[in-house]
């Protein structure tokens, strides 16, 4: 694949990689999430380019946000944790549902067709996008915390969710603890600890999953987790996390959240062409 394809497009390629980089740095670090929102998309263009079959991709896409957001999510983690924002006890009780969930979606998206996910990405991403554009924290379905059965619900459909669609599930564990009277900064540095979880068992089932296509990826592809796409933006977006995460404890978040909702929705527009056009 790589050798029809020219040298100007291939420093194009790497720079929207390494611009999706530094945005998933950021992000993961302000909002508690790994950054998925931003890679898959970057990613989805990247592997048209290659020539990625349109079955194949949205699964190459997903598999590969969750190798590239481990070490965002970490670095955005222990930025966090000097803070000393993080419920440890919600990460525990999330922790065994979430991996559960994450291997129920892998192995969902092992047998779907590539339209599937990209549905489901577009409604989870919507509906994170309407969220942030409402700007309402205040909305409350609780004053504290369920008991362990709920939260480990909660965990297991943020685990299936972020298998399904390539997050950390960061942004839908934010939400969920908002809506049970979590300050903003606990919920968005407890998030960012799930999102250390969620993905390893993510990125395993979706290695294996695509291992009979490899004759149909790109070069240097474990299953459906690229090499390539890894490394050119993993190791931008952990450095620039840190970043992210100490403007996140100095600055005010309404103009942050009306940007990442716009931008949200754009990238939902955009999956939903993909779904009704091709």
């Amino acid at each position: 694949m790589l050798a029809s394809i020219s040298t100007h497009d291939i420093v194009m390629l790497a720079g929207a990689m390494l611009a999706g980089g530094v945005l998933t740095g950021l992000i993961a670090g302000m909002l508690g999430i790994g950054g998925g929102g931003v890679i898959v998309p970057v990613l989805y263009e990247v592997f048209g380019v290659l020539g990625v079959d349109d079955s194949l991709r949205m699964q190459l896409c997903v598999g590969t946000s969750l190798a590239i957001i481990i070490p965002t999510a970490i670095s955005s983690h222990n930025a966090h944790m000097k803070k000393g924002a993080v419920l440890p006890g919600v990460v525990r009780n999330w922790r065994v549902p979430a991996i559960v969930g994450i291997l129920t979606g892998s192995a969902i998206a092992a047998v779907v067709a590539g339209w599937v996910l990209q549905a489901v990405f577009v409604g989870v991403i919507s509906l994170l996008g309407l969220k942030s554009l409402l700007g309402r924290n205040d909305i409350r379905i609780a004053e504290h915390l369920p008991g362990p059965g709920t939260m480990r619900a909660h965990g297991f459909v943020i685990g299936l969710a972020s298998s399904l669609v390539g997050i950390s599930g960061g942004g839908i564990a934010t939400n969920i603890l908002l809506l049970y009277g979590v300050p903003i900064h606990a919920a968005v540095a407890t998030s960012a600890g799930i999102g250390i979880i969620i993905p390893i068992p993510g990125v395993i089932g979706y290695a294996i999953a695509g291992w009979p296509h490899l004759s149909q990826l790109p070069p240097l592809s474990l299953g459906y987790v690229s090499v390539i796409g890894f490394v050119c933006i993993a190791p931008v977006a952990a450095l620039v996390a840190p970043f992210g995460a100490r403007l996140a404890h100095r600055l005010g978040r309404r103009q942050l959240e009306i940007g990442f909702g716009l931008f949200l929705l754009l990238v939902a527009s955009r999956f939903l062409v993909a779904i009704i056009w091709g």
